[in-house]
């Protein structure tokens, strides 16, 4: 059964329209789930600890009575190592390769994004600048249930250690009990300082309000479900937020050079997620288009997840014909997808174009899956066009600046006639007399 996904043509009349209907997606804010969330903040804002024992027994079905202690949900340092230790030698090292490379791209990312802060002196010797500094401490959830996660443990823990910041907290929920060794053994490797076996909104709440036994952090990152996305909204302002992610996207940009077989698994490996998540092919080559579209429908029976492949094409698939690579790049702009491969023989000159992409992907051997493991630069993206105005997650993420302002005696003379009459023109007189008491 052949998938019956979307082909346009930017040539037609109302394609903008019909690019629009694909592209149109809007995170439903399920007022029932928002309210759930909010009750479940209230309700571990007023009881703390014995409130998240109460809803992690209830949604993650564990046996039995709930702890008396949500310590006993606390993973130690010596079982996050025995979960290292117990994975085979080839998943070990692939997971240590995948944290290497991470590590070092991010710290790469440190030093070259002005992270150890300025200072300069003017000439009446009055000193400005900025002091950088990390966060204190950070919560980092990791999705659990259906799948595991160790690469979200890496990409969210990492730049934050790199950064600086003393103290990290993971929460993954365990449903049934079970544990998950790969990321436990991620967490080890990451070098997470503490490890608690809860999820949901409950979690989001111990991060933000602290409880007892869960120290109240700074910000809180890490993708999760829709509890969790309506409880990040809620906490906001409480602690910080990386961000409220929406369905996983890849859109790429070829001109008819790659193998056709390539290009459709690499739409796959996005529409696999989950059944919103978006492939978009924009090709200038009609020929070439019925080549993937052919290679779609012959590689997908082979797929596991090839329901929800074949859900999410048909759905928030498209195939495009545009009329030549320049136009591509101008749709790529209005697009600003999460992941943007450009396989092309010479992809630099189209990346030149690029504007607004969350990760971009250059030449037929950068598929988008390296950069979700392995690649080294940071897999927590923006969805749905927020790349207009937003970045990938980053060792900035875990800094914060503060102006720094040191007045010479001179500089007061100047500046404080300056402020004082401002100040006056305001009508703020303290402002003004604050500036004025230091004129000789």
């Amino acid at each position: 059964m052949s998938i019956a996904i979307r082909k346009l043509d930017s040539a037609d009349a109302g394609f903008r329209d019909k690019l629009s209907a694909v592209l149109a997606f809007e995170a439903s804010e399920d007022e029932a789930i928002d309210r759930a969330a909010a009750t479940i903040l209230a309700d571990v804002k007023a009881r703390g600890d014995a409130a998240v024992l109460e809803y992690t027994w209830r949604f993650d079905r564990l046996p039995g009575q709930p702890a008396a202690s949500l310590a006993a949900l606390e993973i130690g340092q010596q079982a996050l190592q025995a979960a290292l230790a117990s994975l085979p030698e080839a998943r070990r090292a692939a997971l240590q390769t995948a944290a290497d490379r991470v590590r070092a791209y991010h710290e790469r990312q440190k030093k070259e994004c002005g992270s150890d802060g300025f200072l300069y002196t003017e000439a009446d010797g009055t000193e400005l600048g900025q002091k950088v500094t990390p966060l204190d401490r950070v919560g980092i959830y990791v999705p659990g249930g259906k799948a595991a996660y160790p690469s979200s443990v890496l990409m969210n823990a990492i730049p934050a250690k790199v950064a600086g910041v003393q103290e990290v907290i993971m929460v993954v929920p365990t449903p049934d009990g079970v544990h998950n060794e790969l990321v436990l053994a991620a967490a080890a490797i990451a070098g997470v300082d503490r490890v608690f076996t809860i999820g949901g909104a409950q979690a989001v709440g111990a991060l933000a309000y602290g409880t007892a036994t869960i120290p109240q952090v700074d910000k809180i990152v890490g993708p999760g479900n829709a509890y969790v996305a309506a409880a990040k909204r809620r906490v906001f302002g409480i602690v910080g937020i990386d961000m409220i992610a929406g369905p996983s996207e890849i859109l790429v940009i070829c001109d008819g050079t790659t193998d056709p077989d390539w290009i459709a698994m690499d739409l796959f490996s996005q529409a696999e997620h989950d059944e919103l998540a978006q492939s978009i092919l924009l090709c200038p080559d009609a020929a070439y288009i019925a080549k993937v579209e052919a290679s779609i429908n012959k590689l997908l029976d082979a797929m596991p997840r090839k329901e929800v492949i074949r859900t999410s094409l048909t759905d928030r698939g498209a195939l495009v014909k545009v009329r030549d690579m320049d136009e591509a790049c101008e749709i790529a702009n209005a697009i600003a997808a999460e992941h943007l491969e450009i396989s092309a023989e010479e992809p630099q000159q189209w990346a030149d174009k690029i504007r607004h992409a969350g990760a971009m992907f250059l030449g037929r051997y950068s598929s988008e899956s390296l950069g979700d493991y392995c690649a080294g630069p940071n897999h927590v993206l923006p969805t749905s066009r927020t790349a207009r105005f937003s970045s990938p997650l980053g060792v900035y993420d875990f800094q914060k600046r503060s102006s720094v302002i040191r007045v010479s005696e001179a500089g007061a003379q100047t500046l404080g006639r300056v402020a004082a009459e401002l100040a006056y023109g305001e009508g703020l007189q303290a402002h003004a007399r604050s500036a004025e008491l230091r004129l000789k």
